[in-house]
């Protein structure tokens, strides 16, 4: 939430008694004063991540999520018989027997029998275009098909949260990217009104340079001449300059990868890179990583095996990769900060072609993944005998799940996303588990922390406590780990010290055998 977000929902209750969570407090009229600073801080603090994993050149979607109750219409030889994955191989899904994933999906079967994949079916936008560049850009942008806009949503939600951006950025107070896009295609996802907002790193190799995992200079790209040294050098000075290197570098050295990730997986490199950022506590809002070679048009399939060839191999890396990474984030103990959704520029017809191909269509699932995932699937498998033309038929608008991402899981108020949705409204999917807010109310909270901003002590209150199995942690915004001092109260209450912090933003983390919470805490000397 925004200051003045903040600012003119709260100036209409200055003069009420104001509730912080349990404690009741005198509402100054103001705005400067120390503790309205403390209320703004705390309004600002959210530690939810987004990755953002671009398919790109058009995913076939009917090939991936696969619909078991229309089997005899999808492989029928006016259909699909050239390409249809055999319903014995198709892996089954808890609690949605209609639906199944193509069989490289074993990673994300896993994930969805977890209760950490929602599938929402049938996801694009009205006039469907079929021209890579164009649709990309109408995902990238979020108009509508017959508009154009220089700036994109991502760039717009961060423009509208953060003051001065990008312009004044890195600061004092934000240090640490906002976004970081690891991508070889160039995305005007990030654009503001005026500059990108998103630190680009090209590839992991290049990401490994600036941390310093490899040597700069690559003796077999340059002769070993003086001019050879000197040109080496310059490019050297390049990579080393980009702004944010001492910030990747002071995370990346922090940080580190609790699993094994395969080798070969173009997927899973660079979102290794992004969970090691993530475990050395960088303060990046959302990552962008894509994955392309998705424009089947023929060979989509092995000629003698149609669960093998070009598109199992590229669904094989996105269920692999994601896998992983959820599987580092726990070992990491960052799981439950990380949200996931997978997008194509559009899907592929319903109808193969005659090269064991398809070609361009409309719908296609999309893939939200993470622990605050709540609903398996949101619309239906699609009515294969309810086609237009042989397209897919629209579900779900895309916007729809922007808004909902950007509202129940970064925090962003209504205000905000209206913005960046060119003051159009789209209704919220029921993506997530809980709506989270830049300020919680404590009474639909799974605990409580008071008083808030704090200086010497603060109470934490929730029923899912359990003494003995209860581990506590302290970081401040910039991931750094502090020691803690704790007295349970009672079972449901714990006071912890905190006399010995500095004023500034914290995050007091709550974990068990059955939760795992966040609670923001301002402390304000």
């Amino acid at each position: 939430m925004k200051r003045r977000d903040f600012l003119q929902y709260a100036t209409s209750s200055f003069f009420l008694p104001l509730v912080l969570d349990g404690y009741m407090a005198k509402a100054e009229t103001n705005a400067s004063s120390t503790f309205m600073k403390a209320l703004l801080e705390l309004a600002e603090i959210n530690d939810k991540i987004l990755v953002v994993v671009q398919l790109n050149g058009g995913n076939d979607g009917l090939n991936m999520v696969l619909p078991l109750d229309q089997y005899s219409t999808y492989t029928g030889n006016s259909f699909r018989a050239n390409i249809a994955i055999p319903e014995n191989k198709v892996l089954k899904l808890n609690g949605l027997p209609q639906t199944g994933l193509h069989p490289s999906m074993t990673g994300l079967q896993t994930l969805f029998n977890e209760g950490k994949v929602s599938i929402i079916h049938g996801t694009g936008y009205s006039n469907p275009n079929f021209s890579h560049f164009r649709s990309s850009d109408i995902w990238h942008t979020a108009v509508e098909s017959d508009q154009l806009s220089t700036s994109g949503w991502l760039g717009r939600y961060l423009e509208e949260s953060y003051e001065d951006f990008p312009d004044a950025f890195p600061n004092a107070e934000f240090p640490d990217p906002l976004a970081v896009q690891i991508s070889s295609i160039s995305s005007t996802t990030f654009n503001t009104s005026g500059a990108s907002g998103a630190l680009a790193i090209k590839d992991p190799d290049t990401f490994a340079r600036i941390v310093g995992d490899k040597p700069v200079i690559d003796p077999g790209t340059l002769p070993d001449t003086p001019a050879g040294k000197y040109t080496a050098y310059i490019r050297q000075q390049q990579t080393s300059s980009v702004a944010y290197a001492g910030q990747l570098k002071a995370a990346s050295d922090k940080g580190k990868n609790l699993v094994t990730y395969a080798t070969g997986n173009p997927l899973a490199e660079q979102l290794k890179i992004v969970a090691r950022l993530i475990s050395g506590g960088l303060q990046t809002k959302i990552y962008y990583v894509t994955l392309g070679g998705f424009d089947t048009h023929s060979q989509q399939v092995d000629a003698t095996d149609t669960t093998k060839g070009e598109h199992a191999n590229l669904l094989k890396y996105l269920s692999d990769g994601i896998k992983v990474f959820m599987d580092d984030l726990k070992a990491n103990g960052k799981d439950d900060k990380v949200a996931g959704m997978t997008f194509s520029e559009f899907g592929r017809r319903a109808i193969s072609n005659g090269s064991k191909g398809t070609d361009h269509g409309w719908g296609s699932p999309l893939l939200v993944f993470g622990t605050g995932v709540k609903t398996q699937a949101i619309g239906k498998n699609p009515d294969l005998k309810d086609l237009d033309g042989d397209n897919i038929k629209i579900q779900n608008d895309f916007r729809q799940v922007y808004a909902s991402i950007l509202t129940d899981w970064l925090g962003a108020s209504e205000a905000t996303v209206k913005s960046v949705l060119f003051e159009k409204s789209f209704a919220n999917l029921p993506i997530f588990r809980e709506t989270v807010l830049a300020t919680e109310p404590t009474s639909t909270s799974l605990a409580s922390i008071y008083p808030n901003p704090a200086y010497d002590q603060v109470v934490l209150e929730s029923e899912i406590l359990i003494p003995g199995k209860d581990k506590l942690t302290l970081t401040d915004i910039h991931g750094r780990d502090f020691p803690l001092q704790v007295t349970y109260l009672s079972n449901t209450k714990i006071l912890i010290n905190t006399f010995h912090l500095s004023s500034g933003k914290y995050f007091v983390r709550l974990k068990n055998d059955a939760h795992s919470i966040v609670k923001p805490l301002v402390i304000l000397r």
